[in-house]
């Protein structure tokens, strides 16, 4: 088949998590604006913080173990109709968050549960097992959030250059320039939450319209770039 280059965003969360919208308006915004490959990420979070959450009598933003199979399933049914409608291709994936810790990882084509609560390193081979893609996620200090320092994994990234398959380049309107300066591989998502996060950096990368051929173009990191996605002027 035909390599063409594939718009693509790889960190969205649903109102499963703590994203504001649900996934089938998410999957008719983001065919709207014509792209082509997503990835939905809702958070999978640590004990210690869903516990936290508990306490203080909010609801956790997180997708439990008992209920993975229910949001693979969703995922597979939108994901049905976003290739009829719009001809987009829908990964499931999620987010990884052990805030003790202070990192977050993105699983980019995910099979099955995985536990937040171990270390790096495990985790990454727990993704791996699954042939999907681990990606080091806001990995530096942001502008928009500077109060959320999930920096671990930049504190250590000597010792995880190598086991990550990318590290994000650029989140929502965030640049890390140490990303690119270490000349690690590389993505660019939008981290979306509200709808006009859709306006944010993007990956392009050239690939066949399924997930074994983006993952192989990202782990390959050639044929690839990053991309401001801007809503258009009005007339």
């Amino acid at each position: 088949m035909k390599k063409d280059w594939l718009l693509c965003d790889f960190h969205i969360h649903t109102e499963l998590s703590d994203g504001k919208l649900p996934l089938r308006e998410i999957v008719d915004l983001f065919g709207n604006n014509r792209f082509d490959a997503i990835c939905i990420t809702d958070h999978v979070y640590d004990r210690a913080t869903i516990k936290l959450w508990v306490d203080n009598n909010e609801r956790p933003c997180t997708i439990h173990e008992n209920g993975f199979r229910d949001y693979l399933e969703l995922i597979r049914q939108e994901g049905l109709r976003a290739q009829e409608q719009y001809g987009m291709l829908v990964i499931p994936g999620i987010e990884i968050s052990n805030n003790p810790a202070l990192f977050h990882i993105t699983a980019i084509d995910i099979k099955t549960y995985i536990d937040p609560d171990q270390d790096v390193e495990e985790l990454i081979e727990q993704i791996h097992q699954q042939d999907a893609l681990a990606v080091a996620c806001h990995p530096h200090y942001k502008d928009s959030e500077p109060e959320m320092p999930f920096i671990h994994l930049w504190d250590n990234h000597e010792r995880y250059a190598n086991l990550f398959d990318a590290w994000e380049v650029a989140n929502r309107d965030d640049l890390f320039n140490v990303v690119g300066l270490k000349r690690f591989n590389y993505i660019a998502s939008s981290d979306f939450h509200e709808p006009h996060h859709v306006y944010s950096w993007k990956t392009l990368l050239k690939a066949e319209k399924n997930a074994g051929s983006i993952k192989s173009a990202i782990r390959q990191n050639k044929d690839i770039a990053i991309y401001l996605h801007r809503k258009a002027p009005a007339s």
